[in-house]
């Protein structure tokens, strides 16, 4: 539970954002990431009173940012601002770099307004400081002790984000393991470094408390790892049952407004919210108006720059919905600026799991925010993309059409002659084909079906019908 310095429990926490921007890295692309840092803190609940960042080479080993730029951070925390035995032009990787003069470095920024519209005064302090760039265990104590606040990077808001979402067994156990992975190295002995004694066949003087932390989450990774192998065999089973259905799934950046389109294709109470993450589970459900043949749609975890290798791979249960799939939904927030490489970063992800080869359509969502000569530009940019607004139905519903007509291009039409004694052929057929006609004569039934040549085949065998 995230608190206030204030102790006031209707208060939101404070927090400052800080970010480094690298050589490399341009100033769209740093703003966009910091602008993402503040989604992600609010969603975790934390009210963003300013932001801090500098342009340096590199890293600073003890402190990521400068000497200068720490005690500017540390007066909204009411720490010295000073880390002990830090040397002002020590780089991350031991090289002697100096910062790049202040004159580059980005001024603290203060909101005019707080979130409830009220002025936020500068004396309030900070509770958490909030880094962009990933930190090491070190890191983390020299910042917390020159700031005397609660220090994050983004991967611990994005794991903490994690856990307060997952609703499933599944998710429940992958944060969990991405969580432990993620907390093991910065545990910290806190007067647990006595020693152990030492048990019988035991070596050497036994184990101190910070050694059996460690023994002890090693221990409950592994367990949760079989747990979700468990899992993974029921969803396997699961997701066999539904292949004599064709399928679609929405992949694409957090917030791109996959859910909202996935209730609009759907008809179904799917969670819509403004916050990142709000999707961890995988949800399935029938096209609506449903088709004959079905097409199922499925709504999957929403990806993000920087996103924790442990989380992808955690989640790769999940994001095997989409290598399954037949066609792929690439949705994006056409009216972010960044979406370019929003969409780049999806397809990076998909392309580790293998479904970069899955049929794909490229959604441009949100074009009731577009202007007219905004939307020509994208035209000619993406000209195989689709616009879509999923307040607008006739957008929906075109969607809709487009991607049966993907899926009506590889049915095709088989006539069958199926005698009384199998009529459960006939009700299967109705229940996965689109029957075109049908007539009984003495023999049995008559059926013109059209259908997949797969869904064709194992009704053929599983009813030894010719």
């Amino acid at each position: 539970m995230l608190k206030s310095k204030s102790g006031s429990p209707n208060k939101k926490p404070n927090a400052i954002l800080v970010a480094v921007q690298l050589p490399g890295v341009t100033d769209l692309e740093h703003r966009s990431s910091i602008d993402e840092l503040a989604r992600l803190v609010k969603t975790l609940g934390l009210n963003v009173v300013a932001t801090v960042s500098q342009k340096r080479k590199s890293l600073a080993a003890s402190s990521v940012v400068g000497e200068g730029k720490l005690k500017d951070i540390a007066r909204w925390t009411g720490g010295s601002g000073v880390v002990p035995g830090f040397t002002k032009h020590t780089s991350q990787v031991g090289v002697n770099e100096e910062e790049v003069p202040s004159d580059e470095d980005v001024p603290l920024e203060q909101p005019e307004d707080g979130e409830d519209g009220e002025p936020i005064r500068p004396g309030d302090k900070a509770d958490y400081v909030v880094f962009d760039n990933e930190l090491t265990p070190t890191q983390s104590k020299n910042l917390e002790d020159a700031l005397g606040a609660e220090v994050m990077d983004r991967t611990g808001v994005i794991v903490e984000i994690f856990h307060r979402h997952a609703k499933t067994p599944a998710a429940k156990a992958q944060v969990e393991i991405a969580r432990l992975t993620y907390l093991t190295p910065r545990i910290r002995a806190t007067g647990g470094g006595d020693r152990q004694g030492g048990g019988i066949g035991a070596k050497g003087a036994g184990e101190t408390q910070h050694e059996l932390d460690r023994r002890r989450i090693r221990d409950r990774i592994a367990e949760l790892r079989q747990d979700i192998e468990r899992i993974h065999k029921d969803e396997a089973l699961r997701r066999e049952r539904r292949s004599e259905h064709m399928k679609l799934a929405l992949v694409g950046y957090t917030n791109a407004g996959k859910s909202s389109l996935m209730r609009a294709l759907t008809g179904s109470e799917v969670l819509v919210a403004d916050k990142l993450f709000a999707t961890l589970d995988t949800t399935v459900r029938t096209i609506y108006p449903e088709t004959k043949p079905r097409i199922l749609v499925s709504d999957t975890v929403g990806f993000i720059k920087k996103l924790p290798h442990d989380l992808v791979a955690s989640f790769r249960s999940t994001l095997d919905e989409a290598l399954d799939a037949s066609l792929l939904l690439y949705v994006v927030d056409a009216s972010d600026p960044s979406f370019r490489s929003q969409l780049e970063t999806t397809k990076t992800v998909l392309g580790e799991i293998g479904a970069t080869s899955v049929d794909n359509l490229l959604i441009l969502n949100k074009e009731d925010r577009l202007s007219e000569l905004e939307k020509a530009a994208l035209s000619r940019e993406f000209p195989e993309a689709i616009f879509l607004s999923t307040i607008n139905p006739a957008s929906v519903k075109k969607l809709r059409d487009i991607c049966v007509q993907h899926f009506e291009k590889k049915m095709i039409d088989v006539s069958l002659d199926i005698p009384y004694s199998k009529s459960a052929a006939v009700a299967e057929i109705h229940s996965v084909m689109r029957v075109l006609s049908e007539t009984h004569d003495e023999q049995g039934t008559k059926v013109r079906a059209r259908g997949f040549p797969a869904e064709i085949e194992r009704i053929k065998k599983n009813h030894k019908l010719k």
